[in-house]
């Protein structure tokens, strides 16, 4: 929705909080910069006979407080600023989570749906093949991201273990159940989403979840499982989305129908927006819904200052990562609009990833319970701790967030001698 630069939002919001976090100065300058890129080309003859090259990211942007940690997204308009802005992110959720991780993010350009699954594997397995000196269990974890799933983990697993002559089921998380993959990992992000609504409306609106209507922008791993949990919590989910268009119920009690039923219909038919007893609504209008909590689960850019003006939501909780322009900030901000943000609500999944990182390097399984009861406790922890530190200081969430990450980042760096 917007051409606005990730990586320019990245850097205002950390210039956003100097005047909170007493930095010195070239700490300041080597946290806008990543430590380092890694940049490839991949030439791939497809199945059909067609050359083909790729070109991929990995962008390590700060390990002071631990391996380098962050998705690996298959994209066609994945760009070097994108990679860069979201490796910096990472390293604030780690942060703000209170895991011992720093942040990277990879992708590779080009669009998966229109490859071969045998042409998919052999790209993934030579990316591994390009940046394997620069990734490993106490180097770089990746995960999944958008567009990629257990078995892009399972490959990514499966070719560095060759090259290592050893089985290394910890270089990535992610992974799929029978390879060493957490129970609940799959769900994490989107239960952290919910839970982080679920203490945001008893904070601000002053009910229960089970009280609140709920607008979901985006239907993949992260805003389906979202509606999932927000459902099991039984809030009221009255618009739904994807790619191709969404749904609106006919009243303001949510849909009348089961998750499984919407989800059902999202994978045969294509797209949520045929969901039966409901209405068409565009992405644009969700945006704009009456509705107690809107969460954009999609891309980056969705809110932006050319509709901030025209969100309708008491309170924003961002699924996605920097769904919300700098500029959007301020109009939300001054409409008192209350953001939760991104670095806070959608650190499930890097704390569950954690989790199984944990239990991979002791040989170990928990069980799902055990994972969720865990995720909940350190999800409404990290909360806590950032609405008291941004009601102390007087600041929005987003740079009480912010700055609580900064503080540990920096001070990991102070500590090590980092100059």
């Amino acid at each position: 929705m917007s051409d606005e630069d990730p990586y320019d939002n990245a850097l205002a919001q950390l210039a956003s909080i100097t005047e909170v976090v007493k930095m010195e100065p070239e700490y300041f300058e080597m946290l806008k910069h990543p430590r380092r890129e890694v940049v490839v080309y991949l030439p791939l003859k497809l199945a059909g006979g067609d050359p083909l090259t790729c070109m991929g990211f990995r962008v390590q942007h700060n390990n002071a407080r631990g391996p380098y940690k962050g998705g690996l997204r298959y994209h066609p308009s994945a760009s070097l600023n994108d990679v860069r802005a979201l490796s910096m992110w990472m390293t604030w959720k780690t942060a703000v989570i209170d895991v011992p991780y720093g942040g990277a993010k990879g992708g590779i350009t080009i669009d998966p749906s229109k490859l071969a699954q045998d042409d998919l594997e052999r790209l993934t397995r030579k990316y591994v093949d390009a940046i394997e000196r620069d990734i490993g269990p106490e180097v770089d974890i990746m995960a999944p991201d958008m567009n990629t799933n257990p078995q892009t983990m399972a490959w990514i697993m499966n070719e560095y273990s060759k090259l290592k002559s050893q089985n290394v089921p910890a270089v990535v998380t992610g992974k799929p159940i029978e390879l060493g993959g957490s129970e609940g990992r799959v769900a994490a992000t989107g239960r952290g989403v919910s839970i982080c609504a679920s203490e945001a409306v008893q904070t601000f609106l002053h009910k229960s979840i089970k009280e609140a209507t709920v607008a979901v922008q985006g239907f993949g791993n992260v805003g389906s499982n979202t509606v999932a949990t927000l459902m099991e919590m039984g809030a009221k989910v009255v618009a739904i989305s994807d790619v191709r268009g969404g749904a609106r119920s006919r009243g303001d009690r949510g849909f009348d129908v089961s998750y499984e039923k919407i989800l059902e219909v999202s994978t045969t038919q294509g797209s949520v927006s045929k969901l039966p007893g409901s209405e068409e609504i565009s992405n644009e209008k969700l945006l704009e819904m009456e509705v107690d909590v809107l969460i954009p689960a999609a891309m980056e850019n969705q809110i932006t200052e050319k509709n901030a003006d025209s969100i309708n939501a008491k309170l924003v909780v961002e699924a996605a990562n920097g769904p919300t322009t700098q500029h959007a900030d301020k109009i939300l901000n001054r409409r008192g609009v209350t953001v939760i943000p991104d670095i806070l609500a959608n650190s499930g999944g890097v704390l569950v990833s954690y989790f199984e990182w944990v239990q991979n390097l002791n040989r170990d399984h928990w069980t799902e319970e055990a994972v969720n009861a865990r995720l909940e406790q350190k999800m409404k922890k990290a909360y806590g701790d950032v609405l008291r530190f941004s009601q102390k200081e007087n600041i929005d969430l987003r740079k009480g967030a912010l700055a609580i990450a900064v503080e540990k980042v920096t001070a990991a760096m102070r500590l090590s001698g980092w100059h």
